[in-house]
């Protein structure tokens, strides 16, 4: 499970997610009885199909251990099939080919942009008369407000809702500080630091890569891997932090910003090509995908990597990457986050980030029993059972907190395929923490120095957006999109130098109409905030 420790994370994606905008709900009271499964109901078939973030999360091929699955199809009188599938192109390749042969799972998620496709296509249903606090009160009362549901919609319809989302962020660069001891103790004249700005960077970068850090005499290191999934170029390098671009979206004196087609995107790209010339990379950075380059750094084969999970480094839960290192390798190691640009917005504050959505061929009594399910899941009996495990068993409730059993939920979860990391995603993530019901979590393996590590990421800087982009009509951002990464990938790859992305960006805000989609970008994001905000396509 990804977690008894990621229970206690972030996981991003480039994905927008909290709006500053949002009233702050009250300490919330007692569930809402909803899902009771009342008696003589109709037995009925679901099929959910679901994205989850740990790769390596299996659901128990002895069904009789899975509790969930048991608790689910007693309570609601179901038989639920819920498929899953990591986020990302492959499992979209698999939705779209299930709705192309009129198989669309009764629930799905998907990302916001392709959510956008669905609706004009009208893949889902409406629902104004589904998704409502009358029929879901704990949704409601709990994990979505009336300004984010609203700011979330698309074409003037409400085809879709956000899944429930994490609000905290953890969004950080972690180097190997055991790398940097050891390296000064043989060469005390490098002087080596976890790097607080790009210069202190570069110089761990070369050390990490050159100087042996783990002293097996081979010349089999580097200083960071990425994954960009054979894509974009990903947000992993700190070179975009140092050029003040790491949010998707931003704010700047009155203008609206596109960070990744901006015209200052010409630094970002010089200073990764000299990164990558320099011999300091993950040679397979660009192929790695989501989690392979979390692979390189288990193996002990990178010393930096960019992570979002608030136990990236955390000393003995099940997902830490430090913990995952150590075990791999069978040495020490150390991970510590770092900054070189605290005064930068490592990102924007969280939004509504992927959507539920309802299929237009599913029947009424599939839909209600179904949002029955998904209620439940976002109350208390459901939410501490996808994320905990059983009462009694994998934790015990003290007043408010939560306190897991880590033996326990070792052996029945975390080796059973992490299958709580595939519920928890049901309806949520599953490093959500339970805050908002009015809990508090405690885990007993967690140190100070994993508390102090949290605080501290948390903590860093992060800019407002505000708002949910809705979709510019007559605009095709993915055609933009798709353009731009291949301008990006030549420049990276093929070309001496960034001297040609002005001409580049020029032909992206004509041709492929990015002066209209920002413009309306910007627009949209001024009404929210109230402000006049404009966007300059001009270099």
């Amino acid at each position: 499970m990804k977690r008894l420790a990621q229970l206690t994370a972030f996981s991003l994606t480039a994905v927008l997610v909290l709006s500053a905008c949002g009233s702050k709900d009250e300490k919330p009271a007692a569930d809402s009885e909803t899902g009771t499964g009342k008696p003589g109901k109709e037995k009925l078939s679901l099929n959910w199909l679901v994205m989850i973030t740990n790769n390596n999360a299996q659901l128990p091929s002895d069904k009789s251990k899975d509790f969930v699955l048991k608790a689910i199809e007693d309570k609601f009188n179901v038989t639920l099939k819920l498929d899953f599938m990591p986020a990302g192109t492959d499992y979209q390749s698999k939705l779209n080919t299930r709705v192309a042969g009129g198989d669309i799972p009764d629930i799905f998620q998907i990302d916001g942009t392709n959510s956008n496709k669905f609706i004009l296509d009208k893949v889902p249903l409406d629902m104004t008369k589904w998704a409502t606090p009358e029929k879901m009160p704990n949704y409601f009362k709990y994990w979505i407000n009336d300004t984010e549901m609203k700011r979330y919609q698309v074409q003037g319809v409400f085809m879709r809702a956000p899944i429930p989302f994490l609000r905290d962020q953890y969004a950080t660069h972690y180097v190997r500080k055991d790398w940097i001891d050891a390296l000064n103790k043989k060469d005390p004249n490098l002087k080596l630091k976890v790097p607080t700005n790009y210069d202190e960077y570069l110089a761990v970068a070369k050390a990490f890569t050159f100087n042996d850090p783990d002293g097996n005499g081979k010349n089999d290191t580097y200083a960071i891997t990425a994954a960009a999934n054979g894509n974009a170029i990903p947000r992993d390098f700190p070179e975009w932090i140092k050029n003040n671009l790491a949010p998707g979206f931003m704010m700047e004196n009155g203008y609206f910003i596109d960070t990744g087609s901006d015209i200052r995107l010409s630094s970002v790209l010089t200073d990764i090509k000299a990164m990558i010339n320099l011999k300091v990379v993950d040679p397979d950075w660009f192929l790695n995908k989501p989690g392979q380059q979390f692979d390189k750094v288990q193996q002990g084969k990178a010393g930096m990597f960019f992570a979002t999970a608030r136990d990236a480094a955390f000393e003995n839960t099940p997902n830490s990457i430090q913990k995952k290192t150590k075990d791999v390798t069978g040495k020490p190691a150390e991970f510590v986050p770092f900054n070189i640009a605290p005064n930068n917005p490592i990102g924007y504050e969280a939004l509504p980030g992927n959507a539920w959505m309802i299929s237009s061929k599913t029947t009424d009594a599939k839909i209600e029993r179904s949002l029955e399910i998904l209620d439940w899941l976002g109350g208390e009996e459901g939410f501490l059972l996808t994320h905990y495990g059983q009462a009694g068993v994998h934790y015990k409730k003290e007043g408010t907190k939560i306190v897991i059993d880590p033996a326990a939920f070792k052996k029945d979860i975390t080796d059973n395929g992490s299958f709580l990391d595939i519920w928890g995603s049901a309806f949520s993530s599953p490093t959500m923490l339970p805050d908002r019901l009015g809990l508090q979590y405690v885990n007993p393996i967690e140190t100070d120095r994993d508390r102090q590590i949290a605080s501290q990421v948390k903590a860093y800087k992060y800019t407002l957006l505000g708002t949910n982009l809705a979709p510019i009509v007559g605009m095709d951002l993915s055609a933009f999109r798709k353009q731009l990464y291949l301008y990006q990938n030549k420049i990276v790859f093929e070309e001496k130098d960034a001297s040609n992305w002005p001409k580049y960006r020029a032909e992206l805000m004509d041709k492929y109409q990015g002066k209209g989609l920002f413009e309306g970008y910007a627009s949209q994001v001024g009404a929210a905030l109230k402000q006049d905000l404009k966007f300059k396509s001009e270099n």
